[in-house]
């Protein structure tokens, strides 16, 4: 049972741990990832439709990121999408792909998105805390089951879980941070 209740446990932190890790990866660096784009929903016939179901990515430079989209129809608006979706990217259409120029990150700029990583990194954390909480309440609700030893040693082990994907979060942190505060 308690094996039980630890594994579940594990298994949020470990989601926790992946959904911040994919939260940074669409903070842009001076650098072309195609991650950036994961959230621009671009309105295809209609529909609001995420742009990695319509496009392909390559990057052909370190500060260069071209966009193939599927149909070329769908160019014009996904240009739009890119342009208004807040990345500070300047779309250029070429009439069949859509050339995203990365501009070096002024210092003032890589300050704001440590910030914003910083952010990132404690909602992360707190969302672990969060999901130690009732795992926490099912190991004592287990007291008239087993003896107080086994629950204060499984507490223990519920708690080194946390701390150590709570070390994670801190280690993907302080990785971005580098990213971003590299010229």
């Amino acid at each position: 049972m308690i094996e039980e209740i630890l594994a579940d446990a594990e298994a949020g932190m470990v989601k926790a741990v992946e959904h911040v890790q994919n939260e940074f990866g669409t903070v842009r660096t001076g650098r072309a990832n195609p991650s950036i784009l994961h959230r621009v929903s671009v309105d295809y016939y209609g529909t609001a439709t995420p742009l990695q179901q319509l496009a392909s990515f390559a990057v052909p430079e370190p500060t260069m990121l071209v966009v193939t989209p599927f149909d070329p129809g769908a160019l014009g608006e996904i240009e739009k999408a890119i342009s208004v979706s807040g990345l500070g990217l300047m779309p250029a259409n070429d009439g069949h792909v859509i050339r995203l120029a990365f501009p070096p990150l002024t210092e003032e700029r890589r300050k704001e998105l440590v910030k914003v990583v910083h952010n990132l990194a404690e909602e992360g954390k707190v969302s672990i805390r969060n999901i130690r909480r009732p795992h926490k309440d099912q190991l004592e609700d287990l007291s008239s089951e087993i003896s107080e030893d086994d629950i204060r040693r499984a507490e223990k082990d519920l708690q080194a879980l946390t701390d150590k994907y709570v070390a994670r979060i801190d280690e993907l942190f302080e990785h971005k941070q580098t990213e971003l505060l590299e010229v």
